[in-house]
């Protein structure tokens, strides 16, 4: 049973094999330019990718579709998202995003304004500050609450699913809460909904997501089949990114400022969180410089592959250095916190611009 709102997933070759979703790396060659997260395997998985190949290489009409549950802040993790939109932005996707104000509220109790206020403040204005451009006609944000066309897609998919089989897909009981259970039809909506004759009819549509979502992306390929004859619906396709680990080794999360690095910390506090991570040092400079450090087990060699390094070659020359014991730890740290500097510096400068930007978007 996967929980997409609090499972943490570190197995992921024992949940491709008991999901079935298929190793992304084999699409590699069918992508004329592919992004580091593609390239260095932070995209693992794929579910029916194929489709958004053929897209791209016939430079036909596809969309991409993301949401977010605005609970808490945004951390470097969620930049993950960002990068893989203005990616497939810059291949000429339409890009739609969901604030799922009314699952925040049936999953997590946050009042509507609040969830407004948080998806505003945290999340589009750093999807700004970080680059993606908000400004096009094929850009589409939207409050669930406030989006009919999603609201009654929802309604009606809704007829085609039972509880037995929501409670199979999702551990729903009989103490979860009836909005709760009716928050993955929205997500479905969501999803489909690019492919109403109103946005342009159905057309592929490419859902980047943790393998926690997968959940939602399963029963929204089921719909979209159950749906096919009334609505034209293609089944959605997905991408499955690794999640990143904590600063203190365990999960990264928005509740726990330790484990991760907020795009509003000032430059102290997030460099001091870098000299405090924990790393895949050795125990003593004698066994690091004999065995090298174990780069795969490190929160800071992470944020170097995720979001500070875009040249792959001088990420390989840094595992090389790690893993041969001639780079020990308290250089690596320098190293990301002079980069991670430099990226909040920037992130800092455009934020008082982009939130106004963002302001006027809903």
């Amino acid at each position: 049973m996967i929980d997409p709102w609090g499972s943490s997933i570190i197995d992921y070759e024992k949940l491709t094999e008991q999901f079935g979703i298929k190793a992304f790396s084999d699409n590699l060659d069918n992508i004329k330019n592919p992004s580091k997260l593609m390239r260095r395997g932070i995209i693992f998985g794929q579910r029916d990718y194929k489709k958004i190949t053929d897209a791209l290489k016939n430079n036909s009409e596809f969309a991409t579709m993301t949401g977010m549950m605005p609970s808490g802040k945004m951390h470097i993790g969620h930049k993950m998202v960002v990068d893989q939109l203005k990616w497939y932005q810059q291949q000429g996707s339409d890009i739609y995003v969901s604030i799922a104000d009314m699952e925040a509220y049936a999953a997590r109790g946050i009042s509507k304004e609040k969830a407004r206020k948080l998806a505003l403040d945290e999340y589009i204005t750093n999807y700004i500050v970080l680059g993606l451009d908000v400004t096009v006609d094929n850009f589409h944000l939207y409050l669930q609450s406030e989006n009919d066309d999603v609201k009654d897609l929802a309604y009606t998919l809704g007829s085609k699913v039972t509880f037995s089989q929501m409670r199979s897909i999702y551990g729903f009981d009989n103490s979860t809460n009836i909005s709760h259970i009716y928050t993955p039809l929205l997500q479905v909506a969501d999803i489909l909904h690019p492919q109403l004759e109103k946005y342009g009819g159905p057309k592929p549509v490419i859902v980047p997501v943790g393998p926690d979502q997968d959940p939602h992306i399963r029963l929204t390929r089921d719909l979209a089949s159950r749906f096919n004859d009334e609505y034209g619906f293609i089944e959605p396709s997905a991408t499955f990114h690794r999640f990143m680990t904590g600063l203190t080794g365990d999960k990264m999360s928005s509740s726990k400022p330790k484990t991760a690095i907020y795009l509003t910390d000032s430059i102290k506090d997030a460099t001091k969180k870098v000299k405090s991570a924990k790393t895949g040092g050795r125990e003593s400079l004698k066994e690091q410089k004999e065995l090298g450090g174990d780069v795969d087990k490190c929160s800071i060699y992470e944020l170097l592959v995720y979001h500070l390094v875009d040249d792959d070659n001088k990420l390989k020359e840094i595992r090389q250095r790690c893993l041969s014991g001639e780079m020990v730890c308290g250089e690596c740290k320098a190293c990301a916190s002079e980069l991670l500097e430099k990226m909040l510096e920037d992130v800092h400068t455009k934020h008082d611009e982009a939130k106004e930007i963002a302001e006027t978007l809903l």
